[in-house]
């Protein structure tokens, strides 16, 4: 009994030792399996999304490493070499996923996948082009994250007239305040600005920039005399005397002038003060009147003796324009119609001398006239058809005294 207890002890030992024999093959095959997987993997250089790390596979090509990673790739996405490529050991693989870019270029707004690392780059691939005059924010050479806006305002003509001066500028649709900011345009106080400030900047507008200035101006301007007559019965009516010499005052005006670019376009008086008071003249006016000599024609014939002379002779009436109806020697002409009077130059026949003119008859030389100049008379008439019918002619006169 005993013997047969050793015997099932032994065969009980060896099926133990057989089974940890078998375990140990199995391990062992099984490490050296996954040693010989390990060793076959290729080595493969992942730079994803800017970060690098190193990676072993058993993929056949890029996109197998890619679905391994559990990464979905998307068309926009940038993978360098393309996912085609055939897994080699020490492959560098570039991997920068796209972003959802919301793009704002003028009124048009729309969601965009990208790539790209920077607005300038985006830009260029998505074809557009943006003049040193344009504004984009956020600014080229920012770099695109996942949340990033990108805002597109073209630029436009315009024209500005700063002061009077006008020049071709550049702007995007904005308000003139902000305009004129860009533009390093500063007002003062009493300037004006056409649109307003708050108006939207267009395409080929004007905006004006009025510059208005307020400035006092002082000048001195003469006070003109009065010319005062007073009556004098000692001198013959129609005959002056200046009594006193006139002379000009002097006042100073201040004035509150409003230029707008350079140029006057009020002048308000808002104070002023006499320097220099004015004085006037005052004239002597004659009232004495002459006694009215009337010479009566002796005939037709002309009187012996005398001194005789040639002169152009004209005619006028009491009436005249200019005519005051008084002779310079104070004779009322309309008072006595039937005088017989001639205007002389006193210079050639003084005045009071009796005269005969020829188809006239016998007058006084007892008025003168701004016209009557040198050799000539201006014979007087009480009507104007026998001033008319006299015209102007030559006549033969003789001085009788």
């Amino acid at each position: 009994m005993i013997q047969n207890m050793k015997n099932l002890l032994s065969e009980s030992l060896s099926k133990k030792k057989l089974a940890i024999i078998s375990a140990s093959f199995i391990v062992f095959a099984a490490a050296f399996g996954f040693v010989i997987f390990e060793m076959t993997k290729k080595s493969v250089v992942l730079t994803l999304d800017g970060r690098e790390e190193i990676i072993k596979t058993h993929a056949d090509t890029i996109n197998e490493i890619f679905d391994d990673m559990d990464i979905t790739l998307r068309s926009e996405d940038y993978v360098f070499p393309s996912v085609n490529t055939k897994v080699e050991n020490d492959l560098e693989v570039i991997w920068n996923p796209a972003n959802e870019i919301e793009l704002v270029n003028g009124s048009e707004t729309k969601s965009v996948w990208s790539a790209a690392e920077t607005v300038g780059e985006f830009l260029k691939e998505q074809n557009i082009e943006i003049t040193e005059h344009d504004q984009v924010e956020p600014k080229q050479e920012e770099k695109i994250t996942g949340n990033t806006a990108i805002q597109i305002e073209k630029a436009f003509s315009l024209t500005l007239a700063n002061g009077g001066e006008e020049k071709k500028v550049w702007s995007t649709s904005t308000t003139v305040a902000d305009f004129l900011s860009q533009q390093g345009i500063e007002l003062k106080e009493l300037d004006r600005v056409e649109p307003n400030l708050e108006e939207t900047v267009k395409a080929d507008d004007t905006i004006k920039v009025i510059r208005v200035e307020k400035v006092t101006d002082v000048v001195e301007e003469p006070i003109n005399f009065a010319v005062v007559t007073k009556k004098d019965d000692s001198l013959n009516r129609g005959s002056e005397k200046v009594v006193t010499q006139g002379q000009e005052g002097l006042v100073s005006k201040q004035f509150e002038i409003i230029k707008e670019n350079g140029k006057e376009i009020s002048r308000k008086l808002i104070s002023e003060k006499t320097l220099k008071e004015k004085q006037d003249k005052v004239v002597a006016v004659g009232t004495k009147v002459a006694a009215a000599t009337k010479v009566v024609s002796r005939g037709s014939s002309a009187p012996a003796g005398g001194k005789e002379m040639y002169v152009s002779s004209t005619a006028y009436t009491a009436g005249c324009n200019g005519c005051s109806g008084y002779t310079a020697t104070g004779i009322n002409l309309k008072a006595n119609p039937n005088v017989k009077v001639i205007a002389v130059d006193p210079s050639v026949i003084p005045l009071g001398t009796k005269v005969y003119v020829e188809g006239y008859g016998y007058a006084v030389a007892a008025d003168t006239g701004s016209a009557v100049k040198g050799n000539k008379i201006d014979v007087f008439f009480a009507n104007k058809s026998d001033a008319y019918r006299w015209g102007r002619k030559s006549v033969k006169i003789k001085i009788l005294n």
